[in-house]
């Protein structure tokens, strides 16, 4: 199939000066004739600006929640992820850069084809994850209301660059998200991430008023692992609640970035000095005995035993605590499944 034979007309543009301006994230590009956006999504031909990606997807996959990371959203369950070429960021460590960073062959998927393999094969639903969802944004609207029709649930795994009224659109079909913090420093995203980091901070905001949200910070060596770049980054996390959930993640050298893997002495900073003001701090990437488990924050009774991607629901019930009755920020069957129930995938 060739890369425009399937195209649907793109939601958010604009004229400009005889190109035309896509408004969809921050970067509004101003696209020549026959030219495309940074995301390479999006294509001016015909005077209109068309979503070249719409159901191509680089990517089909069943998948842990846990590997998301999603460990407050139906925990111990498995997940549909799907993913389009390409990406409106250019992180210079990105693994996933061979689908994200360069064009690929792609194969269409439609949206009864994915609600078929939800049921065929048991899921809770749909992943829009590995490379950058948010650029699949017409075709995420489509697929989300046919998901969410046939009883599933839709969650990003995303960078959170979007404008603010494609945003809203979006959160009327979205359940969950996993966005990453990269840095909490402006200059990080606009010179070395190609970002809007207060674009970022908006859809952290927004959406964990409308969804289940968690965020991970990748601590990447050189570039955002200084202690008081860590603090300042949780200070902002714990400012939007005690509850909200945050990963660290280890990196390893990828792509453009040869810098070695994050020290273990800043992970365990990390870890330490957020657990310090967050009820629900998680490390990835790691070798660790710790850092994967969910505890009640008030009688610290083991709620989820996690081991890689097995995960043991333990001491929950009806979303709470069974041992001091304590509600606990995540989102499972209802009701809550019962206690002891092994949910690994």
């Amino acid at each position: 199939m060739s890369r425009d034979s399937e195209m649907v007309e793109a939601k958010y543009y604009q004229a400009s000066n005889g190109q035309l301006e896509c408004l969809l994230c921050p970067h509004h590009c101003k696209i020549p004739a026959g030219g495309y956006g940074i995301c390479r999504a999006r294509l001016n031909k015909d005077d209109r600006l068309w979503a070249v990606n719409y159901g191509q997807t680089t990517s089909i996959a069943i998948d842990p929640i846990e590997k998301k990371p999603l460990y407050h959203f139906f925990p111990g369950s498995q997940i549909l992820s799907i993913a389009p070429n390409g990406c409106n960021m250019k992180c210079p460590f990105c693994q996933n850069w061979e689908i994200s960073q360069a064009e690929v062959a792609t194969e269409e998927i439609s949206t009864e084809a994915i609600v078929a393999l939800c049921r065929k094969h048991q899921l809770i639903g749909v992943s829009y994850t590995y490379t950058e969802p948010m650029i699949w944004f017409e075709f995420l609207l489509a697929a989300g209301r046919v998901v969410r029709q046939a009883g599933f649930v839709n969650a990003l795994v995303t960078n959170g660059m979007i404008e603010e009224a494609p945003l809203d659109e979006l959160l009327e079909v979205i359940d969950a998200m996993n966005i990453d913090l990269k840095s909490i420093r402006p200059e990080v995203y606009r010179k070395t991430l190609h970002g809007d980091l207060s674009a970022v901070q908006r859809t952290i905001e927004k959406s964990k008023q409308r969804c289940s949200v968690e965020i991970t910070n990748l601590i990447v060596s050189g570039l955002n692992d200084q202690e008081d770049e860590i603090d300042a980054l949780i200070d902002y996390v714990a400012g939007l609640g005690k509850d909200t959930v945050l990963h660290f993640s280890r990196y390893f050298p990828n792509w453009k970035y040869d810098q070695p893997p994050t020290a273990d002495r800043l992970l365990n900073y990390a870890f330490k000095r957020a657990s310090e003001k967050l009820d629900f701090v998680y490390l990835g990437n790691v070798a660790a005995d710790y850092g994967s488990n969910t505890y009640c924050p008030k009688c610290k009774n083991l709620l989820i035993e996690r081991h890689i991607y097995e995960t043991r629901v333990l001491d929950l019930k009806d979303c709470r605590c069974e041992k001091c009755g304590t509600e606990i920020n995540i989102t499972m069957s209802t009701p809550c499944r019962t206690s002891g129930a092994s949910l690994t995938g």
